[in-house]
């Protein structure tokens, strides 16, 4: 491990020395690349200087104890040594998480689909909540959301809404809200107090830059047509929204969100390219399903992840079999002990595969 360290070290270096070179400054895009993957780099170095750091500690206070024969300086050697030893296994632990692949990603900005499922107007209703929850979770770390579309319901919620959290890492920390979400409540349209059961779907995709994925325009069909509002009135007699077909694969997006036709196609190409390598990677990835396949789930929109039990005021993630009794606090976009949970889960599966 410390010699393959060692070379990450060097490599670190060498990106040092390039991000201060005015040549490279004169490019910025190569700038930036190296500047991203010096940023990348920077935990795992800083860790492995601070454990470099305690091992010569070590090293010194056994040399002391090998040459030194007064009784109080070999007392204290041996206590700073045995300090220093105690921290060894911590770090050595660390190291091996930071060092574990990265999900290529992991840095990406994420485009959101949230989707009522069986439920009708209850679903539409927990759709919407679930929304306010991610935007309030985007904002609690400073990161911007914008609606790409939506089809609010008569009620208040969203039969289905589609947006972009733009922010360094969202996907690393989103990637495991994809799949159902069931709610268990009273809806307000019940009367005789009875608790449903509905659900929703939620599908959290990279955004994927214009690099990631080359669209071919003539493998583009697109329509335009009047955008409509809840209920299915017509919101204005212009055909500002868009709906794009890709048809090489089928994949269909529409957007309706702005009164301009070419925000609106915007909106969708940004959709339209996240799905596109969604599918692309899928495709790479079911060759080594079985790695995928952890504890922490396989990413699967079709798979149940949790339940949100409002009479039991308690949230429920069933792939780490975790129970939090603060409903209101998660649906108030207070996400962070969830998402640490599945984390450490996805890092311990990852670690006993490297065993």
């Amino acid at each position: 491990m410390l010699e393959k360290l060692q070379a990450i070290e060097d490599k670190y270096q060498e990106l040092e020395a390039m991000i201060s070179d005015p040549n490279v400054m004169a490019d910025m895009q190569r700038w930036q690349q190296h500047t991203r993957a010096h940023a990348r780099l920077t935990p795992l170095i800083t860790a492995f200087r601070t454990y470099k750091e305690t091992l010569q500690a070590v090293t010194e206070a056994r040399e002391i104890l090998a040459e030194e024969s007064d009784a109080e300086m070999r007392e204290l050697a041996k206590a700073e040594m045995e300090e220093h030893q105690s921290k060894l296994p911590e770090m050595e632990q660390e190291l091996r998480v930071l060092m574990l692949p990265k999900d290529p990603n992991d840095e990406k900005s994420v485009i959101v689909e949230i989707r009522g499922g069986a439920g009708g107007d209850e679903a539409a209703l927990f759709a919407g909540d679930l929304f306010r929850m991610y935007t309030r979770y985007a904002e609690g770390r400073g990161w911007r959301t914008e609606v790409l579309d939506g089809n609010p319901s008569d009620l208040g919620g969203y039969k289905e809404i589609v947006f972009v959290i733009d922010g360094d890492g969202a996907y690393s920390r989103l990637k495991f809200e994809s799949g159902v979400h069931r709610v268990q409540r009273v809806p307000v349209t019940e009367s005789g107090g009875r608790i449903h059961t509905s659900t929703v779907t939620v599908a959290v995709l990279p955004e994927a830059e214009e690099v990631d994925i080359d669209v071919n325009q003539n493998d583009l069909k697109i329509d335009t047509y009047c955008a409509s509002g809840a209920g299915g009135q017509h919101v204005n007699k212009t055909e500002s929204a868009i709906r794009i077909t890709h048809l090489p694969t089928g994949v269909v997006v529409t957007c309706q969100d702005e009164k301009s036709q070419l925000k609106n196609k915007e909106k969708a190409m940004r959709v339209l390219r996240a799905k596109l390598l969604e599918k692309a990677q899928a495709e790479q990835h079911a060759a080594v399903a079985a790695d995928r396949k952890s504890q922490v789930g396989t990413g699967d929109r079709s798979e149940r992840i949790r339940t949100y039990n409002f009479p039991q005021g308690r949230v429920t993630d069933h792939r780490i079999g975790l129970t939090l009794h603060k409903l209101d606090f998660v649906l108030n976009g207070e996400l962070e002990e969830l998402i640490e949970a599945l984390i450490a889960t996805e890092q311990s599966e990852k670690l006993k595969q490297m065993e």
